[in-house]
């Protein structure tokens, strides 16, 4: 696309956006075919994603008191638009030994599938090859590092239920709760999800393809993915309680917006792991490696 350089008035706005991270990072992007593999991470996320819900939710459901089922199916909502309305907890609690056992044998299968297929295409935009371990190892560590993906995504959980609390107590304390109050405590909501997001991806864009990107570009990633992510829901919700319901897909509207919901997720993570990915022009240049990384650039640029 150097032609648009040459251009009268866009040419130098046109140099000036492709000299920058996010262009080089896009620029790597489709040097390693993203499309392709956010395909692949879409499938396998929305094939893990059900056993992982109904595993959560019959859980729960087993534990937990009724108002507590309310605001789980609430939590689901806001973190998984469509699908809470799709699970019945009444159905759940009468099954919940059976439907835990192979809810479990499930995820632990397509759990592995998903961190396999996952840490593949986040290695592919590093542009490095796949490991060569033993298979009964390889697995183990799928499932350990599944695991620690879920303990990781309980304390984040966690810490965005008490933080919101904390932030509503505060504010019905300072007696402002209507108006700014309201829209204050929203605000604090989105920062304190995108808080749990960031740490999240911390997790996936470092353990999961075995790389240590430098501290900068990992966490500027990571601020662009929470951001994005937290942006992808209230935009994916909104158009599934009031759009994909009433399609011409019918009972297919949800599914459909569902997997077009993973989809721009898995492309928002392919593109923080190019961001991790991409070296700065100056030490590309000083390196004179061109664009793929070498092993310096995957163990910290």
């Amino acid at each position: 696309m150097d032609w648009l350089k040459k251009l009268p008035v866009v040419g130098p706005w046109a140099a000036r956006l492709m000299a920058t991270h996010a262009w080089r990072s896009y620029e790597r992007l489709d040097r390693v075919k993203w499309t392709r593999l956010a395909a692949a991470m879409t499938f396998t996320s929305f094939v893990a994603l059900f056993p992982l819900l109904t595993l959560a939710a019959a859980i729960a459901a087993s534990t937990l008191s009724t108002e507590q089922q309310d605001k789980l199916q609430d939590k689901l909502a806001e973190q998984v638009p469509g699908i809470s309305d799709q699970l019945n907890i009444d159905s759940l609690v009468q099954n919940a030994g059976t439907v835990s056992v192979v809810a479990g044998a499930l995820l632990l299968f397509t759990g592995m599938g998903w961190v396999e297929a996952t840490r593949g295409c986040l290695r592919a935009v590093w542009e490095l090859p796949d490991e060569d371990e033993n298979p009964v190892l390889h697995r183990a560590k799928d499932a350990g590092i599944l695991v620690g993906l879920g303990g990781a995504l309980l304390v984040t959980i966690g810490i965005s239920t008490v933080a919101s609390a904390l932030v509503g107590w505060i504010i019905r304390q300072l007696g402002i709760e209507g108006g700014f109050g309201g829209a204050l405590l929203y605000i604090a909501a989105f920062a304190v999800a995108a808080l749990a997001d960031f740490l999240v991806l911390l997790y996936v864009l470092t353990l999961l393809p075995g790389v240590e990107p430098t501290r900068r570009r990992l966490v500027v990633a990571a601020l662009i993915g929470a951001v994005g992510f937290e942006l992808l829901k209230l935009l994916l919700s909104g158009y599934m309680q009031g759009v994909a319901t009433k399609s011409m897909y019918g009972t297919f509207g949800v599914p459909i917006a569902l997997l077009l919901w993973i989809n721009f997720t898995s492309k928002l993570v392919l593109f923080c792991a190019a961001w991790t990915a991409t070296q700065s022009k100056e030490a590309e240049l000083t390196d004179g490696a061109g664009d793929a990384p070498g092993p310096a650039a995957a163990n910290g640029g």
